[in-house]
């Protein structure tokens, strides 16, 4: 094994799925991309890292709600250009040909062009890493879309994309808690 400077250790843990995240500011609707996320636990409880970097920012504290929306890989060059470009000035639905739904719970629009939705409520923030804790209160998933595979940033502009899925349901089934 060779060293890895340490500063790009996070590269080898890589996250949850690179998602995109709208929020209303009760004017507009914007979209970021967001590339660290997680599930913590069992539940629709979610956690994601952004900040006051992020224009969008503004408009998740101040209505505490939002929609992460799970593009596939397919849609990898508008999100990049989504996260590459500011919401301050640019309409980010409009230059990239997103087609925003309402949202059923919260102003924050679903984006019909991706795979899934999961409409949330800010739970908490934790300014000091920069997280920002959601609540599911309802989730949405395109069965008849044809490409289903996600994208994961591993931080440096690559990506790597879901492959084939491996099935040990079974051989979990017993080890699982009830419930699950």
């Amino acid at each position: 094994m060779r060293t890895l400077a340490l500063e790009k250790a996070f590269t080898l843990v890589e996250p949850g799925p690179v998602v995109l995240v709208t929020t209303n500011d009760g004017e507009k609707n914007n979209v970021m991309t967001i590339t660290w996320t997680m599930v913590m636990g069992f539940s629709a409880e979610f956690a994601m890292t952004t900040g006051a970097w992020n224009y969008s920012y503004a408009a998740l504290e101040k209505s505490r709600e939002c929609v992460i929306a799970i593009p596939t890989v397919d849609m990898i060059d508008t999100v990049v250009g989504i996260g590459t470009c500011s919401g301050a000035d640019t309409d980010k639905f409009r230059k990239f040909g997103l087609t925003a739904r309402p949202g059923k719970h919260v102003r924050a629009p679903l984006i019909e062009d991706c795979l899934a939705n999961i409409e949330c409520r800010v739970t908490d923030i934790v300014e000091r890493h920069g997280i920002v804790v959601l609540q599911g209160v309802a989730a949405y998933y395109d069965d008849a879309r044809k490409e289903k595979r996600m994208l994961h940033a591993v931080g440096d502009g690559t990506f790597i994309v879901d492959g084939r899925k491996l099935d040990r349901k079974e051989m979990m089934r017993s080890k699982l808690p009830p419930g699950v």
